[in-house]
């Protein structure tokens, strides 16, 4: 286990934000926020106050979904599966690049 220390006065980054930050950050309706965390797309971590935390990374992931269901006039549903397939693209081709190397 390694322990991450922290100089300094300041505050260290948190790996997760609001509800009210993310939407602010990724710009996406509410409604369509729910939406995402009923179907399971996104996971947000619940606090003892029954506020929700969304990842950091997942700002990149909703903007990117938000682009494709605007650019193509899609339902959330079939945004999603796009970017999913897409991430599963990504993530095979650092596969089969890796492989490469060791050829």
């Amino acid at each position: 286990m390694t322990v991450n220390r922290h100089s300094g006065d300041l505050p260290i980054r948190s790996e997760y934000i609001a509800w009210a930050e993310f939407i602010e950050l990724t710009g996406v309706p509410p409604v369509r926020l729910g939406e995402l965390v009923e179907y399971g797309w996104l996971v947000p971590v619940r606090t003892a106050g029954a506020e929700y935390l969304f990842r950091r990374l997942d700002v990149y992931r909703l903007r990117k979904l938000q682009r494709i269901c605007d650019d193509f006039e899609l339902p959330s549903v079939g945004g999603v599966i796009i970017v999913d397939l897409l991430e599963r693209i990504d993530q095979l081709e650092r596969k089969v690049s890796s492989l490469e190397k060791l050829l």
